[in-house]
This record gives structure tokens, C-alpha cells and sequence, in this order.
């Protein structure tokens, strides 16, 4: 079985690149489920029901989220009716929405997917390893192949959870730092690892915002109000295989491509 997972939708330019790209590429890799994180996808922060929806038309079929998840009010609702469309599993016990999802390939095999936010650098959460361990067990039961986007800005924290969870989940997959690293690797278990899948966006930019904005914010440190970047759209992704009769990884493969113009 093939996965596609999409890293940190940026904006405006990271939609466009979805929609003129994905479908091209679901039919070159023989793609059977693709997954993205969006929460950057309206305007840079957070995300909207119509986005959401906007994005799983595009083929998309599981939207994970991250720690800008409230950014837009309306998102609240919406998280309580869809459940392909994911939160951290580690916010508290009362908030809205679910923190991982099952979908099923149209031939039926079950993937299983977890939303997780660090902690290094971050806001005060429950522990992802801990949070992990716990739907780990639940979803077990179903008989899921489990992947797991951490969303953290640490490398360490995100390693650490990659080795912790070597052989229990089929991949964990690093996202938040918008910057794809070259560390893709199956760790000894069977677990795929990438650091940071990144960022499908604009790449004349600073992550995906205006440089010129981010540059005046350096050299001034006044506040600085941030736009999205529409400039050179690229995706960024990767490629998972794996063998779902062992919920394993069998290879993990960086995609990177531009956004031409005569694809638009």
C-alpha cells in the first residue's frame, strides 16, 4: 500500500499547489490514501470548514492539525461532526474534536491515523509518549495500521518519539518546522521516520510568510502583521509503503515538486 502525506499547507499558495498537483501525483505513485496537515491553510493560521472541505475535494482524505488549531473559531463545530479532520490527542480531556481517526483504502485495509503536539518549545500539554501509548492500545483493537504526524519544533523530542515508537506504529512523520529534512529512514523495528516532512507553499518565502515582512520584524522587533507568501508554490510530502499485514514500513521516499506554470 501506498500513503501520501502532505506537509504544512501554507495559505493561499499551498491550496493552489494541492489542487493543480495532487491528483497528478495520486495517479503517478498508484497513491491509495492521501493525508495533509492543514493547519496553516487559511492565511497561514489556522484553518476554516470551508477550507477543510475545500482540501479534502481535492482529494485529500485525512487533515491533521497542529497547535494553531483554534486560530479560526468556526473550526470548533466543525471538528465535532468530521472526524477525518484531526486535532492532538494530547490537548486536554474535554476539548472539542478527536485526536486520531480510521479510514479504510478502497480495498479495504485500515490506516489509522494520530495527531500528536510536543512539548519542547511549545505550550504546557500531557505527554505525546504517553498519549501515544494510550490510543496505541485502542486502536490496536481494530486492527489498524497506525501513522502518526508529531507536530513539535524540537528535533530531539521528535526523534526521541520516532525511536520510542519503533515497531509499534508504521511511521512517524515530523511537521510544524515547514522545512523538509533529508533524515527519511524505516528505523530497525519497522517504523518509518522523518523529521519534517515539510512545507507546501510558497518557497520565496520565510516558511511560508512574506520575506520582506519577516526581515523588518528581525531588524526592527516592532510588531510586524504577516501575509502568506504566494510566490514559486512547491509541495512538499512523502511517499510511505507499507506492508498492512504487518503494520510495518517497507520504504520511505521525499517528494518535492514545484508548481509550473502551465500546470495551474
Amino acid at each position: 500500500m501506498t500513503i501520501l502525506f502532505i506537509g504544512d499547507i501554507v495559505g493561499k499558495a499551498g491550496r493552489r499547489v494541492v489542487k493543480s498537483l495532487l491528483r497528478g501525483i495520486v495517479h503517478e505513485y498508484q497513491v491509495d490514501l492521501v493525508i495533509a496537515n492543514g493547519e496553516n491553510a487559511a492565511g497561514g493560521l489556522g484553518i476554516t470548514p470551508k477550507i477543510a472541505d475545500e482540501l479534502f475535494s481535492y482529494g485529500i482524505n485525512v487533515i491533521t492539525l497542529g497547535n494553531h488549531v483554534w486560530q479560526k473559531k468556526e473550526i470548533v463545530e466543525y471538528l465535532q461532526c468530521e472526524p477525518r479532520c484531526i486535532r492532538p490527542i494530547n490537548f486536554p480531556p474535554d476539548t472539542p474534536g478527536r485526536g486520531s481517526c480510521v479510514v479504510y483504502t478502497r480495498s479495504g485495509e485500515a490506516i489509522a491515523v494520530m495527531n500528536l503536539l510536543g512539548r519542547v518549545f511549545m505550550d504546557g500539554f500531557s505527554c505525546p509518549f504517553r498519549a501515544a501509548d494510550q490510543e496505541i492500545r485502542r486502536l490496536k483493537d481494530l486492527g489498524a495500521t497506525i501513522l502518526v504526524d508529531f507536530h513539535a519544533e524540537a528535533t530531539s523530542e521528535k526523534q526521541a518519539l520516532g525511536w520510542y515508537l519503533d515497531g509499534k506504529v508504521g511511521a512517524v512523520l515530523g511537521t510544524h518546522t515547514h522545512v523538509q529534512t533529508a533524515d527519511e529512514r524505516i528505523l530497525p523495528q519497522g517504523t518509518a521516520y522523518i523529521t519534517d516532512v515539510g512545507m507546501t507553499g510558497a518557497m520565496d518565502s520565510v516558511l511560508g510568510v512574506e520575506t520582506e515582512r519577516v526581515i523588518q520584524k528581525f531588524l526592527t522587533y516592532m510588531p510586524v502583521r504577516f501575509e502568506s507568501s504566494l510566490l514559486n508554490p512547491w509541495l512538499h510530502g512523502v511517499l510511505l509503503v507499507l506492508d498492512v499485514t504487518q503494520g510495518r514500513a517497507v520504504q520511505i521516499s521525499r517528494l518535492s515538486r514545484p508548481l509550473l506554470s502551465d500546470e495551474e
